[in-house]
């Protein structure tokens, strides 16, 4: 499966984006997906992810009540809305799949990757 982030951008603190992973070679709904981010000089770190289902969903604790994934598996996207950003939320942002029910929130664990896409929220 092939994977394709866009919607990042500049905003300031406090503002929104929504974040769209689209993926295209296969159907999303048997994959669970996930999105990470980098920031220059840092590890990368788990955001959110969200099953097969779309019936478990996690948060990373830094980005939990600001954040919001979602799934809409007949467009093969999934969404990370992104609320009330803050500089600290500036990096790279990946989105992540693997075929599989359950929800993952390793990086390692996850096969496909899209090419990222970058957020900067300047205060």
């Amino acid at each position: 499966v092939q994977l394709q982030a866009s919607g990042g951008g500049l905003v300031q603190a406090g503002g929104s984006l929504r974040l769209s992973c689209a993926a295209s070679g296969r159907t999303t709904s048997r994959y669970g997906m996930g999105w990470f981010r980098q920031a220059p000089g840092k590890e990368r770190e788990f955001v959110a992810a969200i099953n097969s289902s779309g019936g478990r969903i996690y948060y990373a604790d830094s980005v939990k009540g600001r954040f919001t994934i979602s799934r809409d598996d007949a467009k093969n996207t999934v969404y990370l809305q992104m609320n009330s950003l803050k500089p600290e939320d500036t990096a790279v942002y990946y989105c992540a799949a693997k075929g599989t029910l359950f929800l993952l929130t390793t990086g390692s664990a996850y096969d496909y990757w899209g090419q990222g896409t970058q957020v900067t929220v300047s205060s």
